[in-house]
């Protein structure tokens, strides 16, 4: 059986711990690999070495870095299609949806080979008698990533990518669920050109986790995960004096107003909400229908909708679908449509018993959809992150705007509407960190910046475009004077705008 080892500095590192976690196919159920669980040594062998590369990675000039961050583009999209059938195998999302992984987390790349423009700094001339004033924006050192497994390839490039554009080294603790394509792209990056060193993966579970979060020469850890596991991020990391962006979970709602196009809208629930088999946290798992002649519409088509969802094995390219990535997530995926039952809401569609023939053992379940949800319910309040979608009906639009504003979660919201104003006074009003109008995913190209709000993200820096940047430069000014003959008399006088 194969086993998944460390790659630091350059070159597969062996674990010494003696622990291992199985790596399975979702499709068929069973074990194909085994991943080295690390312990503080390999951590710390990581760390050390991303310490001794990062110096010199750091005085090389940012368009050479950008050079290799090209070549890294070009290496990627050279093996897309083995890429997205080795991410398909591990995670069980079909293979265009692992296309569309790698794809979003290319486009971080594209963007950080722009990081000789973006990091120009500010410059005041004469902002006093004979004095200039500039900013730099300098690295921090070593950085860290802790990555979840339903996107084992985007989120990670969203990481590494800028930290590493911008001069820093990088440390990636990727889900031991799926973590082959994470070792692949650390040695992509080597082919690249980076500096061993600059890019390590080391594989684990909390150890890792606890190991990262209070190495003193780590400076600054980007986490993305469930939001109680993100909370303990954030408040391990800043104490142990890192800066910190912690990113959980979320429960994203779709609202439908009278005058939506519903034809339209049901396409973009079907994929939003059963896409990937729901397991992303920018999937559209709850859709408010306002009024109930549109509750009603919109229940009937999305039933007809979702009898056409074919759920199939990742290679399988009718499949909408795969499996989830776990047995243990398909149960809770069953728990909570249980649950749901037992509070009272309508399970209009189950999901539950489907099964794909040949593959048994395989981790499916089929999409299931519930009406009558209310807000007071668990399974509304809890993020189910599978293929379920729930129907919580509103009557007016201050109804439907207040549901996703005092939910718990603020990652991402829609609004599907031909209401100009409507549209604009919602996106002004609704307490949720990004939003789509008449776009059911709203995920921010690479050049804007992801992040949520309330129990969605923890931290006051987002991910990705400029505030990615932020994140993982700090900032030094310089006031400077070259002073002409003897200007002894002035050399205790703090400099003012005379």
């Amino acid at each position: 059986m194969r086993t998944i080892s460390h790659f630091v500095n350059g070159q597969t590192l062996e674990g010494t711990s003696g622990r291992f976690g199985d790596v399975f196919n979702p499709n068929t159920g069973e074990v194909h690999a085994r991943v080295q669980l690390a312990s503080d040594a390999e951590l710390d062998a990581a760390v050390q070495a991303a310490a001794a590369a990062q110096i010199g990675w750091a005085a090389t000039n940012p368009q050479r870095r950008a050079r290799v961050m090209f070549e890294f583009k070009r290496l990627i999209e050279r093996d897309m299609n083995a890429l997205a059938e080795m991410l398909s195998s591990e995670h069980g999302k079909v293979v265009a949806d692992s296309k569309g992984d790698i794809q979003r987390g290319l486009e971080v790349i594209e963007f950080a080979c722009g990081i000789p423009h973006i990091l120009k700094g500010e410059y005041t001339e004469g902002a006093g008698p004979g004095i200039d004033v500039y900013s730099m924006r300098q690295p921090l050192g070593v950085c860290a990533g802790i990555t979840p497994f339903n996107f084992p390839a985007m989120i990670p490039m969203w990481m590494f990518g800028i930290s590493i554009a911008v001069g820093n080294s990088f440390i990636l603790k990727p889900s031991e669920k799926d973590p082959t394509v994470p070792v692949k792209l650390a040695e992509l990056m080597m082919e690249a050109g980076a500096p061993a060193g600059v890019l390590n993966v080391v594989h684990g579970d909390k150890t890792a986790v606890d190991a990262i979060l209070t190495h003193p020469l780590i400076r600054a850890v980007s986490f993305v995960g469930s939001s109680d596991i993100a909370h303990y991020v954030y408040q391990t990391g800043t104490a142990h004096g890192k800066r910190v962006q912690a990113m959980g979970g979320a429960k994203n709602h779709g609202i439908v107003l009278p005058d939506a196009d519903l034809d339209q809208v049901v396409k973009d629930l079907s994929g939003a909400a059963f896409g990937s088999a729901g397991e992303r946290c920018m999937a559209l798992p709850v859709v408010v229908p306002v009024g109930k002649k549109t509750g009603d519409e919109l229940r009937e088509r999305m039933v007809a909708e979702m009898q056409t969802l074919k759920v199939g094995i990742s290679t399988d390219l009718d499949a909408h679908y795969g499996p989830v990535v776990s047995a243990q997530h398909r149960a809770k995926i069953a728990d909570y449509i249980r649950i749901g039952v037992e509070e009272g809401a309508e399970l209009v569609v189950d999901g539950r018993d489907f099964a794909l023939q040949g593959f048994e053992k395989g981790f499916f379940i089929g999409p299931s959809l519930f009406d009558g949800v209310k807000k007071g319910m668990k399974t509304y309040q809890e993020e189910i992150f599978g293929p379920v979608l729930q129907i919580v009906r509103a009557e007016t639009f201050e109804e439907a705007l207040a549901l996703p504003s005092e939910h718990q979660y603020g990652n991402g919201v829609a609004i599907f509407t031909r209401n100009g104003k409507a549209a604009r006074e919602f996106a002004s009003r609704v307490n949720v960190g990004m939003v789509g109008i008449n776009v059911p995913i709203p995920v921010p190209v690479a050049y804007h910046t992801f992040g949520g709000w309330k129990r969605s993200a923890f931290g006051d820096t987002n991910q990705h475009g400029v505030e990615g940047v932020k994140f993982y430069t700090k900032v030094k000014t310089i006031t400077a004077r070259w002073p002409e003959g003897d200007h002894e008399g002035d050399a205790f006088v703090i400099p003012t705008m005379k």
